[in-house]
């Protein structure tokens, strides 16, 4: 009962990270022919510390539904998030350290990700 309570959200939220995937990598494709290999691996980093965190917690927040699991379904937003907001340090912080990156690439793909769930729904009709 409750997986097709959550199907629709499921298949939103993978449509919003698929969509923010595909930005990132357009990104660091136009990065790649205006600026070089470096700058675009940097906009790829980008990138990927913005979706993957993104992935994380859609995987938390979307395992439980309906009334009757309500307290579960809090319990597992909760930590969706708690998840989604460590991992996002984490890979800034290993990223940062342990690779040669060039700062505006690297934060204007984060940043451009990011946003690309503001403008989801111009894209996506639900």
């Amino acid at each position: 009962m409750t997986d097709k309570l959550a199907s629709p959200y499921r298949l939103a939220v993978l449509k919003l990270i698929c969509l923010q995937g595909v930005v990132a990598l357009v990104a660091a494709v136009i990065i790649f022919f205006s600026s070089g290999a470096n700058a675009s691996l940097s906009s790829l980093a980008g990138g990927f510390v913005a979706v993957l965190p993104h992935f994380v917690f859609a995987l938390y927040a979307f395992r439980y539904m309906g009334a009757s699991r309500a307290n579960q379904a809090y319990a597992s937003l909760k930590r969706g998030n708690g998840l989604k907001f460590m991992l996002t340090i984490v890979l800034f912080a290993l990223v940062l350290k342990h690779f040669p990156v060039i700062l505006l690439p690297f934060f204007s793909t984060y940043i451009l990700a990011l946003f690309t769930g503001l403008f989801a729904p111009v894209f996506f009709k639900h």
